[in-house]
């Protein structure tokens, strides 16, 4: 046999290989993803006794949660008190949400501040500016987003930005989505809230697989059209495609963190509502 033909007989046993173990790797890493909880869900919990309602949040099985905005205002003490409930519950605060005026200045300086005692190692913007109205402002949005992941990046985190039904539609032509996605570096995270994306009639698994490895956090909030529907719903029980949208997170998507998020509790109450949701998680993920 040739020296050739044994190479290329040798390259393709090596690719045969390869791409099974590949894509177990592949599937191994995305079983792995961690579940954790925005919050926010249990807001009305949280605010009664906030160390109590991130015990029962783990107890359920969620293994990370994301503080919102008002975290902005805790001293450093509460931030290391945070942080120590979390390492006594064995959980993780991977990202926090935060308002635009967070990513610059002596904001930006004390988010660092606050979610180097979290362990966090995502800034992720949860609004927009005010006043978004043309096509420019949302590229000047992208620039300072840039700017804010190069002073991030040396000390190993990022930035990000969690989308709205808003930001999905056209202005000038372009979906300020588009325009963000564009104007700002690959570690910049895109954090896709899927319930706004589907209420405002964009294709989340579309979206994902459009940008690879830029999904890398999500929130699993679900949305339903019809009378009494809306967010009222439980995940998994809306419009959202989740098996296919957990696919393309988990193929192309770079997906590390999901998040659920519920907005109305309804009769369950917050916690259970939480619990609910994990449990069709786990069952969609199956």
């Amino acid at each position: 046999m040739s020296d050739t033909l044994q190479l290329t007989r040798r390259a393709f046993l090596a690719t045969t290989t390869a791409v099974p173990l590949a894509r177990a790797v592949a599937s191994a890493q995305a079983r792995t993803t961690r579940v954790g909880l925005q919050l926010y869900s249990v807001r009305g919990a949280y605010e009664r006794d906030w160390m109590a309602t991130v015990r029962s949040v783990a107890t359920m099985g969620y293994q990370a949660v994301e503080f919102w905005a008002p975290y902005m205002q805790w001293s450093n003490a509460r931030a290391q008190q945070a942080r120590q409930l979390l390492d006594d519950l064995g959980i993780t605060c991977p990202s926090t949400h935060n308002p635009a005026t967070s990513i610059s200045g002596d904001a930006l300086q004390r988010a660092i501040e606050l979610n180097q005692a979290l362990g966090s190692r995502a800034i992720i913007v949860a609004s927009p500016p005010p006043k978004m109205e043309t096509a420019d402002a949302w590229k000047a949005f992208a620039e300072a987003c840039t700017q804010a992941c190069e002073t991030l990046r040396p000390l190993g985190m990022t930035a990000g930005f969690h989308n709205h039904a808003a930001e999905w539609r056209e202005i000038e032509g372009q979906r300020p989505m588009d325009i963000l996605a564009a104007g700002t570096p690959r570690d910049f995270i895109l954090q896709l809230d899927v319930g706004t994306c589907v209420q405002a009639g964009a294709d989340p698994v579309a979206w994902i697989t459009a940008h690879p490895g830029r999904i890398r956090s999500m929130h699993c909030k679900d949305w339903g059209a019809g009378d009494g529907r809306g967010y009222r719903v439980a995940f998994g029980e809306g419009d959202a495609p989740w098996r296919q949208i957990f696919q393309a997170a988990e193929t192309v998507g770079g997906i590390e963190q999901y998040y659920l998020e519920q907005e109305i509790a309804g009769a369950l109450g917050e916690l259970g509502m939480v619990q609910k949701c994990l449990d069709r998680f786990r069952a969609l993920r199956a």
